[in-house]
């Protein structure tokens, strides 16, 4: 979810730069990755993080135009954690409002769990991630993400076997 920018002409015919959820509704990727079991995978995030940082969250990223939720799901699997998932699912859609420093945010999250390869995971993106670890569903770390347990809530049926 980076801030990529787009140019839009505003109300005086002046090419401005505009700015995913913030500009116009962004959309989002939200994913869990898990092990299959029962171990969730989540990264604490870097004070080069645009908000939250150092908290917990599970991985996310932005649409590119073209691309499907399940090419956009997996090419953010790859960047944020170096490894293919070999089981995606996608689950629910939700509308993420915030306030992000005094600036009203609006993005569609599209939320999915993928089951990876544990051996395989790193640090993909290390300006964003500080560290990154496995968690049991009920032992999670503290502080999370703000949104991170509303969407836990709808895939964790899927991360921990009955």
């Amino acid at each position: 979810m980076d801030n990529i920018q787009n140019p839009i002409v505003d109300e005086t015919y002046r090419l401005r730069d505009a700015k995913r959820g913030v500009d116009y509704i962004g959309v989002t990727n939200v994913f869990f990755c898990h092990d299959g079991n029962g171990n969730l995978l989540l990264h604490k995030r870097s004070a080069s993080c645009r908000d939250e940082q150092g908290r917990w969250d599970c991985g996310a990223g932005a649409m590119e135009f073209g691309e499907t939720f399940e090419q956009a799901v997996a090419r953010e699997i790859r960047e944020e954690y170096g490894v293919e998932p070999s089981e995606l699912v996608r689950v629910s859609a939700t509308n993420v409002i915030r306030d992000n420093h005094g600036v009203k945010t609006h993005w569609i999250a599209v939320i999915h769990v993928a089951k990876v390869d544990p051996s395989g995971v790193r640090i993909g993106e290390p300006e964003k991630m500080d560290e990154i670890g496995w968690f049991k569903v009920d032992e999670l770390p503290e502080p999370l993400h703000s949104m991170l347990m509303r969407h836990f809530d709808l895939v964790k049926e899927h991360i921990n076997p009955m």
